[in-house]
């Protein structure tokens, strides 16, 4: 984050799988407790509004999610990030709503101007159409969500549509692979992105190539 905040970003968001990986695990591994940690750890070290990669939101039920966004907003986040897959399957759509709805609450009674992030995993995970993703992004939308996010939408074409059909509330992109433009997004109209778990991934892999080549070769790559 310090590193980030140096090199003359903004604003910061969480990553889940980075968080996972730096403790030893896999992403959707990590419990709510060290997300929580993770999270204030994070806010401690930078005075840049910070998204939370809050997962799932660490429960199913909508109660259960608006008792674990109320932790969230109390580690000094000022964006809460929550997901329509449970780590098994896509949640129907009625319950899915239900959870952003109860999010919202949520925030509102903390009296924090944090944001909240729809986020649907249906684009990526089951691959489902985006007339369906737009349908689940408008529902969240309508349900209190501040900012809609459905990671891996990268045609531009389908990004337009997102954007137009979620107007005027924004969206996030995922710069899913080094061919997504920052530009090009801007000029369909996204006003939010984010890079996920790329810049763990990328560092976890050259780390990874340095060690093999210690050990194997006898020398730095």
């Amino acid at each position: 984050m310090r590193r980030l905040e140096k090199l003359g970003f903004k604003a910061l968001a969480t990553t889940s799988a980075g968080a996972a990986w730096a403790l030893g695990k896999q992403d959707g591994e990590l419990t709510l407790d060290e997300a929580l940690d993770h999270l204030r750890m994070l806010c401690a070290a930078t005075d840049l509004p910070v998204n939370a990669d809050f997962e799932a939101g660490f429960a199913d039920s909508p109660e259960g999610v608006a008792a674990n966004v109320t932790l969230a907003v109390d580690t000094g986040v000022a964006g809460v990030s929550i997901e329509d897959w449970s780590g098994v399957s896509i949640y129907p759509l009625s319950l899915a709503v239900e959870r952003i709805r109860a999010a919202r609450a949520a925030i509102d009674a903390s009296g924090q101007d944090v944001l909240l992030v729809g986020r649907s995993e249906g684009f990526r995970i089951d691959k489902v159409s985006i007339q369906e993703t737009i349908a689940r992004l408008s529902a969240y939308a309508d349900a209190g969500a501040d900012v809609l996010y459905a990671p891996w939408i990268v045609d531009l074409d389908e990004v337009k549509a997102v954007v137009e059909a979620i107007a005027p509330k924004p969206l996030n992109v995922l710069l899913h692979h080094p061919g997504v433009m920052v530009g090009e997004l801007a000029a369909v109209g996204v006003r939010r992105f984010s890079v996920g778990a790329r810049l763990a991934s990328y560092t976890w892999a050259a780390f990874d190539a340095m060690a093999v080549s210690v050990r194997d070769k006898g020398h730095l790559p």
